[in-house]
């Protein structure tokens, strides 16, 4: 017995010396290591030793063949200019709700292209936007006969605007377009070449603010015509400018015998492309011996006969929007195409300017963004947002949009938000949309926020660089404010079966749930002129982690919030290409220690409609509203072609 209680004493002895050893060993550490708390520790520390954090709190290392975790820099917080003045005028109702825990990430020291410029404007837009409101209020005043009589002609959102002034000189801009243009927005001309300097130049110039002298250029078209006794072809040049860049590079048509065949929306980038190739085909079909360098010296000559453009003859020029660029008819013939270059799209252009050696007889712009007027609306209470009476609604719906896209917003409330499980509140409907760089934009999105309550308005001007924004505002906005089992990301533009959605999401309850279609092998573009154009500094790798095409996929509330925090902890990487980027903080979360479910489904269309859709992608307005007339009276998902 007293053997026993001898031995437990020595045991507490040892115990006791080996305690002391050990704090005096830790102690006599560089006093320069980094010190953590147990929870960062936990969180950061991975459980695999192999496994390497890419976007985190920690790099590995080895010092002396012993793996040490040592922190990784954060990005830093800078001073935004504008933020301020931003935040310290909005009151911040539900239209803002989901400013407060923006902020952190809109003043990252790696914050995404533009955001800067995005948030000054946007405070310049706010500002102006409460002058034009304070102003028409204040315009307002009683008659006689106790009526409102508003005194001031404010400009409006027009369908369609026209010229048929005098001649157009040189210093005059032609037409003025309030509220920029969208999609088969068109602008025609009808003019005669002159012959003076052999050119002639129109240009889509972009919005701007009061302050700004300078305004960016969207589209600038010179024409070329030959020159009497040269040799040198007619040819057209597109470009664009802008006062932080110059000029970009130029796109010509024709662009000489090594130009490829590109298309913009399925049309060739030049009509010389497309005689060409259709020349080549055909004399290799009949004569397959032939030399190229005949082929090629028949179709240049066939190109250069049939110019568009003359001295003394009139032409009808449209240039028109599509989804991925401007395209040029002249005459009833396609001439040429021009991808939208970043941050140079069409919503921005403000005005049609024509210079140089050309006579314009008319113009007219039409196919225009038009605003509602809520002042005849008879359904405004039957597409207004519904109450929601749960505290955790099933599904919260993120709508990308844009200010001037009124026509596209009015067919998705009028069809697929009209499902009863929106109208019942269980499933929850939010257009999350920047500001307008034009006043008129910005005060008509104002009123319609105030009359439907299912807008949420982004503090930055809606460059398309700042899209994953919205996708971190939509994951504050499902979690913090309208609180939701899932959240589903889409566009203006689709068209989704929320009870195909719900049924789905029934039978595949799961945390880390990522549903949508999934690409799960896939390379960034590295050509500068692509839309989707992805630097090596930006992304190095030569692939991407999965992720879901942007048109519409869903996660789980899970995901969400922890997207949330690592943004407001300043670990996750912010990447331009929204969709991508949440397919990298997916890869995050997983790589984390978390279980992420993928299911891929190819009924989300991401490039138009199939039968038995669920989610159809590029429907416009009529398209939208033809589907759920279809829905109702055949209660089957077949396409409007």
């Amino acid at each position: 017995m007293k053997m026993k209680k001898w031995s437990g004493g020595t045991l507490i002895l040892v115990l006791s010396f080996v305690l002391v050893v050990r704090y005096s060993y830790f102690n006599s550490e560089p006093p320069k290591q980094v010190k953590q708390s147990a929870y960062d520790f936990f969180r950061n520390h991975s459980h695999n030793d192999s496994q390497t954090w890419e976007i985190g709190s920690f790099e590995r290392s080895r010092i002396n063949g012993i793996k040490v975790e040592k922190p990784k820099e954060k990005p830093q917080l800078v001073d935004i200019e504008g933020l301020d003045d931003l935040y310290s005028s909005v009151n911040m109702s539900m239209s803002f709700a989901t400013w407060s825990l923006l902020r952190v990430v809109l003043s990252r020291s790696d914050g995404l292209p533009e955001t800067s410029k995005g948030v000054k404007e946007a405070s310049v837009a706010w500002q102006e936007l409460m002058s034009v409101i304070k102003k028409e209020k204040s315009s307002k005043i009683v008659g006689d006969d106790g009526d409102n009589v508003n005194s001031t002609d404010a400009i409006k959102c027009p369908f369609s605007v026209r010229t048929f002034d005098e001649l157009v000189n040189s210093s005059r801009k032609l037409l003025e377009l309030p509220c920029g243009l969208i999609e088969d927005s068109s602008v025609t001309l009808i003019g005669i070449p002159n012959g003076r300097n052999r050119s002639f130049q129109i240009e889509f110039v972009g919005s701007g603010f009061q302050d700004e002298k300078i305004h960016p250029i969207i589209l600038h078209y010179n024409v070329y015509l030959p020159e009497e006794n040269s040799t040198k072809n007619s040819i057209i040049v597109q470009n664009t400018w802008t006062n932080e860049i110059g000029w970009g590079r130029d796109e010509r048509c024709p662009g000489g015998r090594s130009t490829r065949y590109t298309q913009v929306d399925g049309l060739a980038s030049c009509y010389e492309q497309l005689i060409r190739s259709t020349m080549e085909e055909k004399q290799n079909a009949s004569h397959p011996g032939n030399d190229k360098t005949t082929n090629n010296s028949m179709a240049h000559a066939h190109v250069r006969a049939n110019f568009p453009f003359s001295e003394g003859s009139p032409f009808t020029a449209t240039l028109w929007s599509g989804m991925e660029g401007f395209h040029m008819t002249v005459n009833g013939r396609h001439e040429t195409s021009f991808k939208y270059r970043e941050n140079l799209e069409p919503w921005l252009v403000n005005k049609v300017r024509v210079t140089g050696g050309v006579s314009i007889l008319s113009g007219i712009a039409k196919g225009l963004p038009v605003s509602e007027d809520l002042d005849i609306n008879v359904d405004l209470g039957q597409l207004k947002a519904p109450p929601l009476l749960r505290k955790r609604i099933v599904l919260l719906v993120g709508v990308f949009s844009t200010g001037n896209n009124f026509e596209r917003r009015m067919a998705l409330r009028r069809s697929w938000m009209q499902y009863e499980a929106v109208r019942s509140g269980n499933v929850a409907v939010r257009f999350l949309i920047g500001f307008h760089k034009n006043a008129e934009v910005n005060l008509d999105l104002w009123k319609e926020a105030q009359a439907y309550g299912d807008i949420q308005l982004m503090p930055f001007v809606d460059y398309y660089s700042l899209i994953s924004l919205k996708t971190i505002a939509v994951c504050i906005l499902g979690t913090k404010i309208l609180p939701a089992k899932y959240i589903m990301k889409t566009d203006d533009d689709a068209f989704v079966r929320i009870d195909e959605v719900l049924s789905h999401l029934k039978e595949n309850t799961a945390s880390g749930l990522f549903y949508g279609l999934i690409s799960f092998q896939s390379s960034p573009h590295r050509d500068q002129d692509s839309k989707w154009f992805v630097s090596e500094e930006e992304w190095p790798k030569d692939s991407f982690p999965p992720w879901a095409h942007g048109p519409g996929y869903i996660i789980s509330r899970d995901i969400a919030k922890y997207i949330i925090h690592g943004h407001q902890e300043r670990d996750l990487k912010l990447f331009k290409l929204e969709d991508v980027a949440m397919g990298i903080w997916i890869e995050k979360y997983k790589n984390s220690g978390h279980e992420v479910k993928y299911i891929s489904d190819d009924r989300f269309y991401n490039t138009g409609c199939d039968t038995d859709y669920i989610l159809a992608h590029y429907q416009n307005p009529r398209k939208v509203l033809c589907l759920w007339e279809k829905l109702q009276k055949e209660h089957q998902a077949i396409c409007c072609e």
